[in-house]
């Protein structure tokens, strides 16, 4: 039985807006910007016993999630849960000027909502093409919203896959590219990725995957002259697929984490096996060449950042490695106070961690080694990834949502 609500034919493109970020890890799942316009490197959270520094807004958040939030335009949108198995699914925007609450809309779960407590069926981050915000649930619900909050379809992944589910959760974002958003659910059970049309919420393709325990995310590929593509990585396999048709154009087979999930740049492929493994393929190419292998590179939960010709990799202790992205050479190691599960975010010669106790750090990554500037305490966990707009860092914690930035 198919779940699908159709309430609307709005045309969803692929606009990167070059001041928003539209999913995990930004529009290129890089975790990067070219921005020049730099966030504070210092600022500090009102509490009992400090002011506020450097905090445009916060808010308190009326549902529980570890999603990361979005910008989009003039708004902010994060996704959470509520009820005493987490059954009732949230979508709220505010206004990016002020954090003022634009719209709030909730929905029922669909599927499984059991999750480990350290996580969320709010787990996935939302996903927008510039028109439309594609919501994703640990329970495999999958909600299509224009940016005004209305409803245009709604897909219930689970009711159409009965055993695609696991005991902790899923957490894999959604992709939007080419008017197709992508989804990738696997685990023991029905395990798969498929690609919806943006606008209908239609199945394009569905592609089988392997049935384990995997909590990493599709990302884009885009080779100089190729049409889009998106990176699947599996806990035994890695394959880049035709993001329209689903076809697989390539296979790396071997072992790769099941967490953090795979990025690239240009040509160049980086994902989570023995370390970070290196690919290349090229326009029009259905192989791919491996370029490097570096153990050294190990990384924990967080996914790899790409900026400026290097790798940034955290492992869950807090040792942050930068590598040269053309050799795997590794350049300095550092350590930052962890745990994490947070992926950082990287902007000019800075990079921003949070840990999962809610500590930030601000590191500079150029010269010969990484030198911690600040840290800063949010006061509550913190486990989604930060997310980037005009000069202003967005956290997301346990029960707030920040702007940071220079008021």
């Amino acid at each position: 039985m198919k779940t699908r609500v159709i309430l609307g034919s709005l045309a969803c493109l692929l606009l990167f807006s070059g001041a928003d970020w539209q999913q995990f890890r930004g529009g290129d799942n890089t975790g990067s910007t070219d921005s020049v316009d730099l966030p504070p490197t210092e600022f500090s959270v009102e509490t009992a016993s400090s002011d506020a520094k450097n905090v445009v807004w916060s808010v308190d958040l009326p549902a529980r999630g570890v999603s990361s939030p979005i910008v989009v335009g003039d708004q902010v949108f994060v996704t959470g849960v509520s009820g005493a198995k987490q059954e009732r699914l949230h979508v709220l925007a505010y206004a990016k000027s002020n954090g003022k609450l634009n719209w709030h809309r909730q929905f029922w779960a669909t599927g499984r909502t059991l999750c480990h407590p350290t996580s969320s069926v709010a787990a996935p981050t939302p996903a927008s093409d510039g028109n439309c915000i594609y919501a994703f649930y640990s329970s495999n619900d999958l909600i299509c919203l224009d940016l005004a909050g209305n409803l245009r379809w709604y897909r219930g992944l689970t009711l159409e896959n009965p055993t695609a589910a696991n005991d902790v959760g899923m957490a894999a974002s959604p992709l939007v590219a080419d008017g197709v958003v992508i989804v990738q659910v696997e685990n023991k059970g029905d395990s798969f990725a498929t690609g919806l049309d943006a606008a209908t919420g239609e199945s394009l393709w569905r592609a089988p995957r392997t049935a384990d325990m995997n909590w990493t995310s599709p990302a884009l590929f885009q080779p100089e002259g190729a049409k889009p593509q998106v990176l699947l990585q599996s806990t035994d396999k890695l394959t880049a697929h035709d993001v329209r048709t689903g076809e697989e154009l390539w296979l790396y087979q071997g072992k790769c984490d099941g967490i953090s999930s795979p990025v690239s740049k240009g040509d160049l492929i980086l994902f989570a096996a023995d370390g970070i493994t290196a690919l290349r393929a090229g326009a029009g190419s259905s192989n791919w060449e491996k370029v490097w292998q570096e153990a050294g590179l190990s990384t924990g939960s967080p996914s790899a950042v790409v900026h400026r010709g290097k790798v940034y990799v955290l492992n869950r202790a807090g040792v942050l490695t930068c590598g040269d992205t053309a050799t795997g050479k590794v350049l300095w190691k550092t350590r930052a106070k962890g745990p994490y599960w947070a992926t950082p975010l990287a902007i000019g010669d800075l990079l921003y961690l949070v840990n999962q106790d809610g500590a930030a750090h601000v590191v500079k990554t150029s010269g010969e080694k990484g030198e911690v500037l600040s840290t800063m305490e949010f006061g509550e966990s913190v486990l989604a990834s930060p997310a980037y707009s005009d000069g202003s860092l967005y956290f997301r914690g346990e029960r707030h949502l920040w702007r940071i930035g220079t008021p």
